[in-house]
Formats: C-alpha cells, structure tokens, sequence
C-alpha cells in the first residue's frame, strides 16, 4: 500500500493559535520507565501471575500429546485417568491464577492513570495564563478529555494485554522447543512478513495519531467558540462563516481519521493472513515426520496445541499495538503540557514598598503584531485610577500586564521595584490580584467558594467579606446559608450574585493592589454603584486599577487614563480631563448626557 510515511500537514491551531507543545517519544519511553520502577512491585505481581497462569496452560497440550502416545503403545485406564485428573487439575490452576492475575493488572493500570492524570491537573494549574489563551480551549479541553480517555484505554488493559502476551509467548515457545526444536521453525516463517509490516506501521503511526488529535482539538476549539459566542454570531449574521469554519474542520479530522484507518486497514489483515501458515505448517512437518517415524504422535499433538495456542497472544500483541500507538500519542501530549516554559523567574527580591511603575511597556499576541506601544504609567501606593477608552484599545491587556498575568514583549512592569514576572506567583498573588468579568462558580458550598484564596477563614471573616460585597442578606436567605451547594447541580446563582462572590474572594485574598477588569459589568448600573461604594470603603488605602466601562468609575478615581490604540493618550484627574476638553471629555459628556436621559 503507497502511504506517505507523515500524514497531510495541518495548521498548529485554528485561528493562527499556538498549540500546546508535545513531548517527543524518547521522554514518553523516559516517563513509562520511571513509572514502571515506581510501580514495580505491582508490575512484577502483575508479569508473575500471568507467567504462572500461562505457564500452568502448557502443561495441558504436552500431558495430552503424553497420553495419546501412551495409548498408542498400550496404557492402563488408571494411568489415562491420572493423564486426564492432570489436565483437569491444570486448568483450574490456570483460571484462577488468571483471575487473581487480572486483578493485579487492574490495580496496577488504575495506579499508573491515577498517578498520570493527578500530574496532568498539577501541570495545568502550572501553565502561564498567556500560554492557554493563546492555544485556546479545544486544544486542553481535547487533552484533558480525549486524550486522558485513550490513555485510560491503553494504560488499564493495553499494556497488562500486552505485557502478559509477550511473557506467554516467550513461554510457549520454551515449551515448543522442549517437545522438540523442529517445532519452533514454523514460526519462523510468519517473522520477516509481521516484521515488515509492524515496522512500515510504526514509521507511520506515532505522527498520524498526533495529527488526528491535533485536528480533534481544532475542530473542538471551533465548537466551543461557536457555541460561546452563539449570540454574537447571530447579532453580526455570522452563521454561514461559522458553518464553513466547522465544515473545515470536519473535513480535516475526516482526512485524519481516514489515514490512520488506512494504516490499520495495511497492518492488521497482512498480520492476521500470517496466523494460518505456522499450524498448517507445523500439521504439514508434523505429518511428514511422523510418517518417517522422526516424531511420535503426541509430538506432533502437542506441537500443533502449543502453535495453536501461541496465535492467542500474538493475536493480543498486535491487536493492542494500535491502542499502545494512540495511548503513546495522547500520552506524548499529556507530557507536552510541561513543557510549556515558565513566563516568570523568581529572583529572590522583594519589593520594597507598594508603588508600580510601568516603563515601556509593549507587548503583542502575535509576533510582529503589537497592541501595546511603549506605556508608561507610575502608580503610588492607595492611589485609584481608572482607564477608560474604546472597544480594542488595549486596556484589558494593559490591566493583565499590571496584574502580573502577562510578562510584557518589552518594557518591564514592576512593583516595590521588582519586576512582577520575577516574584513567585504565591506571593504575586499576595501582591496583586485580578478580577474580571467573568467569574467560575466551583462545585460546592457558598463558603468553599469564597475561601478559596484564605482556606483557613474563620466564618466571621467570611461573613465581613460578602457584607462588604453586599451579598451577606442573600447569602444568608439561601436554604443552608453557607452551607448550600452551588455550581454543578446545586443552587445555580445569576450572573450578578457570581461576581459578589468573586469580590469577596478577592476581599479575603487582602493584595494591596487590585485590577478590577469591568468587575461589576453584570451588575444593573444602579446595584453596581452602590456595590462599588461599599467596595470603595473597604478598600480603603489600597492601590485599585479599575478598568471601566461606567464613566461614574473614572469620576470617582484619582487620576483617569485613557487608553486610546494602544497607549495611553490622556492621564489626570477627572476634573483635570474634563477642563482640557479631549477625547475623555467627550466620552464624558456624551455618557453623562444618556444617564441623565436614562434617569
């Protein structure tokens, strides 16, 4: 069969994205040997058991061939019912020997997923911010989920199957050679075709499976952006683009799905056609030997029981190496994730004092593309400042670098005189934080979800920070107060009610500097402004960077910034921007004009 030996190239991602990087096979066979030696006691029960469960089988084949000789040549009846109480005897040792043998593969593949998956989720929560958004979700979603699932495939039957197989080969094939050495030569006529045809699969398959689930990961990012964005697509009449794009996709992981089936088509019948040739040829030796009188009959039994038998565990081999081939891919992926570089350095520095300073600042998603050019902006510690600007300026991003979720392309954005991306994210976190307007609601109790920055809160403190939220009275109006589970198939909270619980996390987590992204953007603007109030007493001498939408924001900060393609064009109080009569003062009045007409 005429196949390239790498299948048709694909984009990294959709939408022109970094993909997740994927760990090359010599550090998956380095992963495997380390967690083989951790996990060798239960590897070596494993390997144990089934050697003694296949080493019991051989004794059946070679007592028949002893018995068939021995009534041949004349036997007592006493002597064939020792021969057949042997064989009865040999089975059941075999079958529960298996069973026992079953469940140690059991335990062993369910401790080696346990222990991939457990540093899979450590290596998420790990990866730098800016790495995810730019891959996108498809591509870790399709890691998290399909590639796990064919891990799990591959790790709790594939390699015990496979394992086990080749033990019982090997012993088979003792047990052949001690009948007699002729008997070994059928099979080695069935080598040089399975050889060849295992060999053209495997240059082929380890890229094909990485491409299909390359291409899966496309298809679902396209899915979930699609699906995510289902209101604006209709808004903006987006429905044939977004049919076209998930089209294309389809046909991409078609064309995956459809090389890796022409591999399985090429390997398994060339392997299953060689599976007849050693008995026929055994029975065929056997035959002719036993005519010459080179070979007893129950030579010739057993040998044919024994190259009976042996097909089985080949069988297993090569029907598991598909499945070892896509548990190799998915595990290479799953490895990948570590090797994302970290975006940050720790020095061992510590600020000294609260005050930031940005200097030129840039940074870009693309290569070449910028979206910030050379910002410069000095905040002092307690000092409110607001930006404001158009859709796309730039501000969500700038507010990100000063959070410390981005490093900067250029430029450096530090705090107490330390660069953020050189403080540990512990203490990052300690010192800044992040709230934006889009907030997870875990699965869990209203106390589990508002501790997670402080587990160890009292429930005074809990309740401080949802007063300061104003979120206390409903909180306490929920049928089991803090206790009531929300999220997942629990109380299911409004969008509104979410960012509270966000703001109280973020009360807990105390940082002297907050990057609030449009925080109460879901809140209707009259509980908005009375929510910030309440939040504005509470953060009282704390440095707060508040990125607005709400112009009642910027009339309330310290200093305005207006952030205008990718810069900062204007910088001062309210009153200040107001006077010089530029681009805030007409976002001003014209925003001052509809709330006064909405009111």
């Amino acid at each position: 069969m005429a196949l390239s030996p790498t299948p048709p190239a694909a984009p990294t991602t959709s939408a022109g994205r970094e993909a997740l990087p994927v760990a090359t096979y010599p550090e998956v066979r380095r992963y495997a040997g380390q967690i083989a030696r951790k996990r060798r006691r239960d590897l070596v029960l494993t390997i144990g058991l089934f050697a003694l469960a296949a080493l019991a089988g051989l004794f059946g084949p070679r007592l028949l061939g002893s018995l068939i000789d021995g009534v041949q040549h004349g036997t007592t009846s006493g002597h064939v019912d020792t021969i057949v109480g042997l064989i009865a005897f040999f089975l059941v040792l075999q079958t529960v020997l298996t069973r026992y043998a079953r469940l140690a593969a059991g335990k062993f593949g369910e401790g080696v997923l346990a222990e991939l998956r457990e540093n899979f989720v450590s290596r998420v929560l790990e990866l730098p911010l800016s790495v995810v958004e730019r891959a996108g979700s498809g591509d870790l979603l399709s890691r998290s989920s399909r590639d796990v699932d064919s891990l799990s495939m591959a790790a709790r039957y594939g390699l015990p199957t496979t394992l086990v197989a080749i033990v019982t080969v090997l012993l088979t094939i003792g047990a052949l050679a001690l009948v007699s050495p002729w008997a070994v030569l059928p099979l080695l006529v069935i080598v040089p075709p399975i050889a060849a045809v295992f060999r053209w699969y495997l240059k082929r398959a380890p890229a094909g499976y990485l491409a299909e689930s390359a291409r899966y990961a496309d298809m679902t990012d396209g899915l979930a952006e699609t699906v995510d964005g289902a209101r604006t697509v209709e808004a903006l009449g987006r429905q044939r683009q977004r049919i076209e794009r998930t089209d294309d996709d389809i046909r991409a992981q078609f064309a995956a799905e459809r090389y890796t089936l022409r591999l399985r088509c090429g390997f398994w019948p060339t392997a299953e056609s060689c599976y007849i040739v050693p008995v026929a040829l055994t029975l065929l030796f056997g035959g002719l030997g036993y005519i010459h009188g080179w070979f007893s009959l129950g030579q010739v039994t057993a040998a044919t029981l024994y190259m009976q038998q042996i097909m089985g565990p080949i069988d297993d081999m090569l029907a598991w190496a598909d499945q070892l081939q896509v548990g190799g891919a998915s595990l290479a992926r799953l490895l990948g994730v570590a090797g994302v570089p970290a975006d940050r350095e720790a020095s061992g520095e510590q600020p000294d004092g609260e005050d930031m300073l940005a200097r030129d600042v840039r940074y870009s998603y693309i290569p070449g593309r910028e979206v910030l050019h050379g910002v410069d902006l000095t905040l002092h510690a307690g000092e409110r400042l607001a930006m404001v600007g158009p859709s796309g300026a730039g501000k969500s991003t700038l507010g990100r670098l000063l959070a410390g979720i981005h490093g900067p392309s250029a430029g450096s954005v530090a705090v107490g005189g330390v660069p953020l991306v050189e403080l540990p994210l512990a203490d990052l976190r300690g010192q800044v934080a992040l709230v934006n307007q889009e907030h997870h609601v875990f699965a869990g109790t209203v106390r589990e979800n508002v501790v997670l920055p402080r587990p160890e809160s009292t429930e005074a403190e809990v309740r401080d920070a949802l007063a300061a939220v104003d979120a206390l009275a409903w909180v306490e109006a929920l049928p089991e107060g803090l206790q009531t589970a929300i999220g997942a198939e629990g109380h299911t909270l409004s969008p509104a009610q979410a960012q509270q619980l966000a703001l109280a996390r973020l009360v807990l987590a105390d940082p002297h500097t907050l990057v609030l992204d449009e925080a109460t953007s879901l809140i209707d603007p009259r509980a908005a402004r009375h929510l910030e109030r309440s939040l504005a007493a509470v953060l009282e001498g704390r440095t707060v960077i508040a990125i607005a939408h709400r112009l009642h924001t910027a009339h309330d900060a310290d200093r305005v910034a207006v952030v205008e393609d990718g810069m900062i064009a204007e910088l001062g109080s309210h009153e200040e921007l107001v006077a010089t009569g530029g681009a805030y003062a007409g976002l001003w009045e014209s925003w001052h004009g509809r709330g006064s007409a909405g009111e």
